[in-house]
């Protein structure tokens, strides 16, 4: 019965605790480079555009309702307002920065433990940075460079993460191959 009454004494470590000027010494925000460029690339589209893709959506659209397929014409319909509010409504600016700790877009800071690789595209004469992430939502961030050299922000990088360029999936094949075929509008 005295058994169960009996004190237990806790063994106990001695764990050193840095001082907090040491701590903030290691991961010192400082900003490398910062930068503001619209949100997505921007083409003004012409008259054209937007009747191409009318016409498209309206042969579809005959086909699915021969085949009662009210939700897909519904969904097409959708994503032709879509398309057209993107086509005509120019994007708003947005801040990039590239700190000490990571990648800071959108008031969001991405830290260099959840980054995995970036690399360079263009489209529509504006450079895009891309940045995998280990993250499953967003899993690629995409900024603009705007007036910022590619140089400048590739020598940063690279001491944080690889520069590698991913291999074309059949999907990107895919989907260069249809707009060779089937262009909205003129280059």
């Amino acid at each position: 019965m005295t058994a169960l009454f009996k004190k237990r004494t806790l063994k106990t470590e001695k764990v050193e605790v840095k001082p907090v000027e040491e701590v903030k010494k290691l991961v010192e925000l400082k900003s490398l480079l910062k930068w503001q460029a619209p949100m997505r690339p921007f083409k003004k589209r012409d008259r054209e555009y937007y009747t191409t893709i009318a016409a498209i959506v309206f042969l579809l659209a005959v086909i699915l309702l021969f085949l009662k397929e009210w939700l897909l014409i519904a969904v097409m319909v959708a994503l032709m307002f879509v398309a057209y509010v993107l086509a005509t409504v120019p994007p708003e600016k947005v801040e990039h920065e590239i700190t000490t700790r990571g990648v800071v877009t959108g008031e969001k800071t991405y830290r260099w433990e959840d980054l995995r690789s970036f690399w360079f595209s263009r489209k529509w004469k504006e450079v895009i940075l891309h940045v995998e992430t280990k993250l499953g939502f967003p899993g690629r961030l995409m900024m603009l460079l705007g007036e910022v050299e590619e140089k400048k922000i590739k020598e940063i990088l690279q001491k944080q993460m690889e520069y590698e360029v991913p291999e074309e999936t059949f999907m990107d094949r895919s989907a260069k191959w249809l707009q060779k075929k089937v262009p909205l509008d003129k280059e």
